[in-house]
C-alpha cells in the first residue's frame, strides 16, 4: 500500500476525559502509535475536554498515566481542545462568511414536534432547512437563542472514501441533513471541533473505531467546505465479548487501570491487544521492536475480535516467566505499590529473589506472584481443610515427627534432603507423596504449591523445623 505523504505521517489519539481509558481506546492508541513508528511518522495526543459538565481531572490523569504505563508516548506536546475554543469560533465565522453555514432559530419544542411527526409517519427525521435562507439581523442574533448549522450541499446519492483498512466505503447521503456545528450554549459539536483541530495538528491519517464511520461523511464535507486537504481514514473493528456483542464489564474488565491493578504487565497487555484484529503469520509473542517492524495498517482485520481473558492470562504468564526476579520485584512495586522487600524483611535478598523465581512459573499475574511469595514467607496460621482431610492422619503425623527428629541434626542441602526424605519414605513403606504432601501442608498450609525441597531451600532448616513443630501442636 502506498501511504499518502509517507514521509509526513501524523496520527493522533483523542480521548475524552469523561471516564477512565477503555481497553478498546488503548488498542486504538496502540494501532496509531505502531502505524506512526512503522511509517517513521509522528504520534500525537489531543485531550477532547470540551464537555465541561462531565470533564474530570481524575479521568484526565488516569488516561495520561495509562498511556504512559503502556509505553505510548506523544511526539509533541498534548493539545487540549477546550483551550482552542476561540479558534473553533473563528472557523465557524469563516463558514458563516462564506455562506456555508447559517443561524438556526428553531426552538427545541418545534424540532421535537417535527421529530415526533416523522416517527408517527415512520420516517427518519431530517431537518427541513426552515432557517437555511433566512438573513437574520445582528439584533436578532443578539437577542435570540440559536444554533449554527452547516449547509450540506450534496448532489450525489452516496459519498465514497477509501478506508485504510476497509477499502472503498460508501455512505448514503439522503440522511445527512444540515447538521449543527455550534450548540445554543456556544459550544462546538464533536464533528466540527474534530475537523478544525485535526487540520490545526496537520493530521494526515485518522485511525479510530468503526463506530465513527457514520461521522466520517460529515467530516469530509467540512474539510471540503474549508478547502482543506482531507486526511486518510481507517476504521478499526470493535473488541467483542464472548457473546459477539461489544465488550462490556460482564465479559471482562474494560478499564486499562483495572488490568494494571490486577497485575498484568503493560507489555503483555499491549502484545495481546495488538493481536486482536492484527496478525503476522502465527506469531503470538512480540517484542515492541517486532510489532513496529511488522505492523501494517492494511493487515488489520475488518471483523470484530473476540476478547479471550484466559488467553490474556496465558500471555501475561509468558511475560512474567521471562522477567528476572529483580525486574518483577520492581514491577510489583511500580504497578501494585507493594514493596516486597519490606514485606519480607526477615529474608535476605537472595531468599526473596529465589522465592520470586520459584513462584513466577506458577503465576499468571503479579498479584498471584505476590500472593505466592507471601504465602511462603508467612508461616500458616490455618491449614486448608480439604488438604488435611485428604493427607493428614494420626499415623502420618507420627511419621512426620520421626522424620523431623532425623532432620534436626542433619546438615541439609536440597540434594541431601531429597535423599533423606525418599529413603525415609521407602524405609517406612510409604509412597513419596504420602510424606511430601503433609510436609507441604505444614510449610504453607495447603497441599497445592511448589516443590517442598525448593521451598525448604529458601526457608532454611530452622524455619522448616519450626513450622513442622507448629503443625504438630495444632494437630494433636
Amino acid at each position: 500500500m502506498n501511504i499518502k505523504n509517507k514521509n509526513k505521517v501524523r496520527v493522533r489519539f483523542a480521548p475524552s476525559p469523561t471516564g477512565f481509558l477503555h481497553i478498546g481506546g488503548l488498542r486504538t492508541a496502540l494501532f496509531n502509535w505502531l502505524f506512526a513508528r512503522h511509517e517513521d511518522g509522528l504520534f500525537l495526543v489531543r485531550i477532547e475536554d470540551t464537555d465541561r459538565d462531565r470533564f474530570s481531572q481524575e479521568y484526565e490523569y488516569a488516561i495520561v498515566s495509562s498511556l504512559q504505563w503502556a509505553g505510548i508516548k506523544a511526539d509533541e506536546p498534548f493539545v487540549y481542545q477546550h483551550a482552542r475554543q476561540s479558534e473553533h469560533q473563528k472557523a465557524v465565522d469563516e463558514l458563516l462568511a462564506k455562506g456555508k453555514a447559517y443561524y438556526c432559530f428553531c426552538s427545541v419544542d418545534e424540532l421535537q414536534q417535527k421529530r415526533e411527526s416523522a416517527q408517527e409517519d415512520k420516517e427518519t427525521y431530517i431537518y427541513d432547512k426552515t432557517c437555511r435562507n433566512k438573513k437574520p439581523t445582528k439584533e436578532e442574533i443578539k437577542n435570540h437563542s440559536y444554533v449554527v448549522r452547516f449547509k450540506v450541499e450534496i448532489d450525489d446519492e452516496i459519498l465514497t472514501f477509501d478506508d485504510l483498512i476497509r477499502g472503498k466505503v460508501t455512505l448514503p447521503t439522503q440522511h445527512i441533513d444540515d447538521f449543527v456545528i455550534t450548540r445554543s450554549d456556544g459550544g462546538m459539536t464533536y464533528n466540527f471541533a474534530v475537523v478544525v483541530d485535526d487540520h490545526f495538528m496537520r493530521i494526515s491519517h485518522v485511525i479510530r473505531g468503526e463506530d465513527h464511520i457514520v461521522n466520517t461523511g460529515k467530516q469530509i464535507l467540512l474539510y471540503k467546505a474549508f478547502g482543506w486537504s482531507v486526511p486518510q481514514f481507517g476504521h478499526v473493528s470493535l473488541i467483542l465479548g464472548s457473546n459477539g456483542q461489544k465488550l462490556s464489564k460482564r465479559d471482562a474488565a474494560v478499564g486499562v487501570q483495572d488490568y494494571k491493578d490486577k497485575g498484568f504487565l503493560a507489555d503483555a497487555l499491549c502484545n495481546y491487544l495488538v493481536r486482536l484484529g492484527w496478525s503476522h503469520g502465527d506469531q503470538e509473542v512480540f517484542t515492541t521492536d517486532e510489532m513496529i517492524k511488522h505492523f501494517k495498517i492494511q493487515d488489520v482485520s475488518t471483523s470484530g475480535a473476540i476478547f479471550d481473558y484466559n488467553k490474556l492470562l496465558w500471555l501475561n504468564s509468558v511475560y512474567i516467566k521471562a522477567k528476572s526476579a529483580q525486574e518483577l520485584c520492581s514491577l510489583i512495586n511500580q504497578n501494585l505499590e507493594i514493596n516486597l522487600v519490606s514485606q519480607t524483611s526477615a529474608w535476605s535478598q537472595s531468599q526473596l529473589q529465589a522465592a520470586i523465581t520459584l513462584y513466577k512459573d506458577r503465576s499468571q499475574t503479579l498479584r498471584e506472584l505476590v500472593q505466592g511469595v507471601l504465602s511462603l514467607y508467612h508461616a500458616p496460621k490455618v491449614y486448608d481443610t480439604e488438604s488435611t482431610a485428604q493427607w493428614i492422619t494420626p499415623a502420618v503425623i507420627e511419621k512426620l515427627r520421626i522424620l523431623a527428629d532425623e532432620l534436626q541434626y542433619a546438615h541439609i542441602d536440597k540434594i541431601q534432603l531429597q535423599e533423606i526424605v525418599k529413603t525415609f519414605a521407602k524405609d517406612h513403606d510409604l509412597k513419596f507423596p504420602a510424606i511430601a504432601q503433609p510436609m507441604r501442608i505444614a510449610l504453607i498450609g495447603s497441599s497445592h504449591g511448589p516443590g517442598i525441597f525448593d521451598m525448604i531451600e529458601i526457608l532454611g532448616k530452622d524455619e522448616m523445623l519450626h513450622r513442622l513443630q507448629e503443625f504438630f501442636k495444632k494437630n494433636l
